[in-house]
């Protein structure tokens, strides 16, 4: 058995890689399936130091550009392939992907999904993930929606599939031994505020998020207070981070019980007593493991922040209410819409998927790949998509495809060290000029 997981930052190539072990079919005479990654090439290609925080393996792993992943997948045999991309990438490799499976008579089945709450976009990410054998939805309300998206344009909602998320897991939350005091273990209560590269992105918001978390450190010098943070300065993820903590940081006098973390978040969630965040994926993580969890509402409850989408969660609460002791109680019926399942439910989340996939991997002949999106359904919308990723209209490569299909030229090369130069340097005005720059 052979997998290809397509990821464009590290926590799609977590998402893909996870997801793949999880739906792979059990490990039967021939071992455990053989992993292959492919890094697609671009702004958030992540570094080796982030694919080892996320702590998966892989038999191979190669940089590539979309061009480059095609000619490998007609040259290459594989059983499933995972596209972990984003939406205008996941369509624009099933139509390169059709090419060149074309006469064939059996081809890989194609899986893709979301890398964790789906918030804002449904119809357009949705439409362009269709096309895929298996769509996976993270939860149960996800996969309502889902279906109701397809059914509701008259595309083929069949793809559509149950899970979880792939990284849910870890030891559940024991509790400590009264709130605020010491966990069972002796250490300190710790207090963990999970950051997102994007949300908020204003530097007077960020700046007032750390400021809450501080004065929480000095109003609890006997707790551990934590700043998890995504990358290190340099580095992207799938969300550009215009204002990095880290330099905002530098600005204020946080007391010896801050400080800032990295690592995987499993790890970090190991010695954590309440976890705070604006909208993280890292909330459903903390909820399956029953560690006290609590969703911000300093800066409101809205669209653009995502916190909307934990409404009827129980987990909203504001730093004043967490300074004073507060400890948020989440609605058992919402977690279980979400996927989170704390019940010891988890290990079969997947079973509907793996069966689903047995059967194509067991059909003599799959049909062609068939995306909603065609030349003839959306003539002013496709082919730019396809374009960006150097292909023409039926999915083949666009003729005089830049250098940068083969190798990066001196220009992208200098254009994307000056780009990871401003960012590590703090120059926040010039580095967007130069991300579309490298986009070009």
């Amino acid at each position: 058995m052979r997998i290809a997981v397509l990821a464009d930052s590290d926590t799609r190539w977590k998402w893909g890689a996870l997801t793949s072990h999880r739906i792979a079919p059990r490990e039967g005479a021939q071992g455990a399936p053989a992993l292959s990654g492919f890094l697609l090439r671009g702004r958030a290609t992540p570094t080796p130091r982030q694919l080892a925080e996320v702590g998966v393996r892989a038999d191979s792993m190669r940089e590539v550009t979309a061009v480059e992943f095609l000619r490998a997948m007609a040259e290459e045999s594989y059983d499933i392939v995972v596209l972990a991309l984003v939406g205008g990438g996941v369509q624009a490799m099933l139509h390169g992907l059709k090419r060149v499976w074309e006469g064939r008579e059996k081809r890989p089945v194609v899986v893709t999904g979301y890398v964790g709450v789906v918030y804002e976009k449904l119809a357009d990410g949705l439409l362009l993930r269709h096309g895929a054998d298996l769509v996976l939805a993270n939860s149960r309300q996800d996969a309502d929606r889902f279906r109701a998206v397809y059914e509701g344009v008259g595309a083929d909602a069949s793809s559509v599939t149950e899970v979880a998320l792939p990284f849910l897991g870890g030891a559940a939350y024991e509790g400590a031994a009264a709130s605020g005091g010491a966990p069972a273990e002796h250490r300190p209560y710790t207090v963990v505020f999970a950051v997102q590269p994007s949300v908020p992105d204003s530097r007077r918001d960020r700046t007032y998020l750390l400021n809450r978390l501080i004065r929480h450190a000095r109003l609890h010098p006997e707790r551990e207070v934590l700043l998890k943070l995504r990358s290190k300065p340099g580095e992207h993820t799938t969300h550009i981070e215009e204002q990095p903590y880290q330099k905002l940081v530098q600005r204020l006098d946080p007391p010896a019980n801050f400080r800032l973390v990295y690592g995987n978040m499993g790890e970090v969630l190991d010695r954590t007593d309440l976890l705070v965040t604006i909208s993280s994926t890292a909330a459903l993580e903390s909820l399956h493991r029953r560690i006290p969890t609590v969703v911000l509402t300093d800066l409101g409850v809205r669209e653009v922040l995502g916190n909307h989408h934990f409404v009827g969660s129980g987990c909203l609460a504001s730093w004043d209410q967490l300074d004073e002791g507060h400890r948020p109680v989440p609605d058992p019926e919402w977690v279980a819409r979400q996927g989170v399942v704390a019940d010891g439910a988890y290990e079969t989340a997947f079973d509907a998927a793996r069966e689903r996939l047995a059967k194509l991997l067991d059909a003599p002949a799959l049909p062609p790949l068939t995306p909603y999106y065609t030349p003839a359904t959306a003539p002013g919308y496709l082919p730019g998509i396809l374009a960006r990723h150097h292909l023409g209209p039926d999915g083949s490569p666009l003729p005089g495809a830049p250098a940068a299909d083969r190798e990066p030229g001196p220009v992208r090369q200098i254009v994307r060290r000056a780009a990871r130069g401003a960012y590590r340097h703090g120059v926040q005005r010039v580095a967007p000029v130069i991300r579309r720059m490298g986009e070009l």
